[in-house]
């Protein structure tokens, strides 16, 4: 049965491949068409059949339009055939750096009794797939044949090539050996029929027109080249459309094909298999959006992803309480064994994903360094809070909003939490301010009910010039603890635009001043670009951003939370953490700190700074000292 199916699934991948043939065969016959007329008028001349002011006007009419016809079509031939086809971005694994990974590939080929691929590379997404790479611009110059007899070079015979087995590099760290090869059984099995001769001349067909829709649609050119590349782009779209429905039919012939030849081997295995691949894709997806994206804004870029995802994916599994049932499976050879040097894979796998989600440069330098997970919390997440409060207060600066002073407060001259906190409050109404009946507003942590002592307010240890009391243990800030996250996400309804009226003006207009400072800091960095030209389009990167951009009620969030973590370093004596879940966390003790997100919203979105002033009395937080920021 499962053989019928093979047949049923190849041999309606193959129909499918000839009708995209066909119209290429159709396409060059209208290319030929006016020739063959033309053709026929000369030869009824010769003979003596077709002759006349008639007939000699049409050769004459005739013959320059099947000249143009056939130049164009020449034209629009040698573009499709020597345009250089996309290629996904991939880091390329020799098979000297992974022979047991080719190893098992090509047993897992013999198995499946098809080609083996003809090369291996890693994606850093949760995915895998045959692509084809056999154009000459993907490859080396192919060297001329030299006959052994004579020594005479002789034309160089084109052979056929299986694709590249492309794998997504979590895979490797999270599946086991075992699952990995279940899991690429029907992948690999997709080079059986990529072999035939019919549905390797339609793929090569349909990629070189969308390989000409690209070029045609390069920018920069002169008048004249632009109009050449439009008749060209239109012939290429016209032939793409026509043949769409044949092509992708020809895929799912194919894939049917594979994927019923794959299901004799490891089948029990697969299924278990298929739920890891879910897994891992929550896991990096997890990964990518909470703790690498703060690390690339950061321009710095996590060298060890891979190896991230298996601790996240652990304590997700931790948190759900299903460690019991991974503990087995986790005592198994993982896959990333296959590898020479798995470090060295990861790292330039995790490069390319930071360029690719987040369109960082192509290589490492001063402003894009690479961070080992030891060094994330002191070097991602304390100078990214310092760095954000930073920017908070020179918006606050240039605003004219003056710092809070008083008797009481003799550092009023630095930079406080309590100033930010006194800004965005909503003032008091008229009446309520003007009554004498009315008592003087309570201090900060009077309000919270925690009394404090400012005789002692400048000898707390912390040096607002060199930064703060180096006794505070932040190497121990990667931790696993459960808890709630202090980050704030995207509500349901984060797009919605800040309320201007009069209660949040003032967040509305603090809200617009920091997006204006952080674009054109953005604009102000300097672009690297890459030494050689890569096979995708580059200037279109990040091609898979994470996330939309930031709202400006969002980036104000994020600017007041890092204002409060910043508070809580400084005065508190807490530390910045790593959540491998949930991204930068606050640690209070060596515990995660309480939700700060209904505080902060309360005071951006209601002015009422209430709640967070009540969260920093119970975390001995005190607003009034001064910070040290970058």
């Amino acid at each position: 049965m499962t053989g019928t199916s093979v047949e049923v699934g190849a041999q309606a991948a193959r129909s499918r491949a000839l009708a995209v043939l066909r119209i290429r065969s159709r396409a060059l016959a209208v290319a030929l068409l006016p020739a063959a007329v033309a053709v026929v008028l000369y030869a009824g001349n010769t003979t003596g059949h077709l002759v006349g002011p008639g007939w000699h006007a049409a050769r004459w009419a005739v013959t320059p339009l099947a000249a143009l016809v056939l130049l164009a079509a020449a034209g629009i031939a040698l573009v499709v055939a020597r345009a250089r086809p996309a290629v996904s971005p991939t880091v390329p694994i020799a098979e000297e750096s992974a022979p047991d990974l080719y190893r098992m590939v090509r047993d897992l080929a013999d198995r499946l009794d098809v080609p083996a691929p003809s090369a291996i590379a890693l994606t850093p997404d949760c995915d895998s797939w045959l692509e084809d790479r056999t154009h000459p611009a993907h490859g080396p110059p192919p060297q001329p044949d030299r006959d052994e007899l004579t020594g005479a070079r002789g034309a160089h015979r084109r052979t056929p090539a299986a694709p590249v087995l492309v794998i997504g590099s979590p895979f490797l760290w999270w599946m086991r050996v075992g699952e990995l090869r279940a899991v690429l059984a029907p992948v690999v099995a997709g080079t059986g029929p990529s072999a035939h001769p019919d549905i390797a001349a339609a793929r090569r067909f349909v990629r070189g027109l969308d390989a000409a829709v690209a070029v045609s649609s390069t920018s920069g050119r002169c008048p004249l080249t632009r109009g050449v590349c439009a008749g060209v782009g239109w012939v290429a779209r016209l032939l793409l459309r026509s043949c769409r429905e044949h092509a992708a039919q020809m895929e799912r012939g194919v894939a049917a094909a594979a994927a019923e030849r794959a299901q004799a081997v490891d089948y029990g295995l697969r299924i278990v298999a298929q739920e890891q691949v879910g897994l891992a894709y929550a896991g990096w997806d997890r990964l990518l959006t909470r703790v690498a994206l703060p690390a690339w804004r950061m321009g710095r870029w996590p060298s060890r992803l891979d190896a991230g995802v298996v601790a996240a994916l652990t304590e997700l599994s931790r948190r759900d309480r299903l460690a019991e049932g991974f503990a087995s499976r986790l005592g198994e050879r993982p896959a990333c064994d296959l590898l020479e040097e798995p470090g060295a894979i990861d790292e330039a796998a995790s490069l390319l994903a930071a360029r690719l989600f987040h369109g960082g440069p192509a290589e490492p330098g001063p402003d894009w360094a690479p961070v080992d997970w030891q060094e994330y919390p002191e070097e991602v997440v304390d100078r990214k809070w310092r760095l954000d409060a930073a920017r908070l207060h020179r918006v606050l600066d240039a605003q004219g909003v003056h710092r809070a002073a008083g008797p009481t407060l003799p550092e009023a001259d630095g930079p406080t939490l309590a100033r930010v906190l006194d800004h965005l409050a909503t003032p008091p109404t008229r009446e309520t301010a003007g009554s004498p009946d009315t008592p003087a507003a309570p201090k900060a942590d009077a309000d919270a009910g925690a009394p404090i002592d400012h005789s002692d307010e400048t000898g707390v240890g912390i040096d607002t010039e060199t930064g703060f009391d180096t006794g505070t243990d932040t190497g121990t800030g990667i931790g696993t603890d459960t808890g709630i996250d202090i980050d704030i996400d995207a509500d349901a309804d984060a797009d919605a635009d800040i309320d201007t009226e009069t209660g949040n003006e003032r967040t509305a207009t603090l809200a617009a001043a920091l997006t204006t400072e952080l674009a054109r800091e953005e604009a102000a960095a300097p672009a690297s670009q890459a030494p050689d030209t890569p096979p995708w389009d580059d200037t279109t990167l990040p091609l898979f951003p994470l996330q939309p951009p930031r709202t400006a009620r969002e980036l104000l969030t994020d600017h007041v939370t890092a204002m409060v973590c910043c508070a809580a370093m400084d005065t508190a004596g807490a530390t910045p953490g790593l959540d491998w879940l949930d991204g930068p966390t606050l640690l209070i003790d060596g515990e995660r700190a309480p939700d700060l997100a209904p505080g902060v919203l309360s005071l951006i979105e209601d002015g009422d700074p209430t709640p967070l002033r009540h969260w920093l009395a119970q975390a001995g937080i005190r607003p009034e000292k001064p910070l040290r920021l970058v």
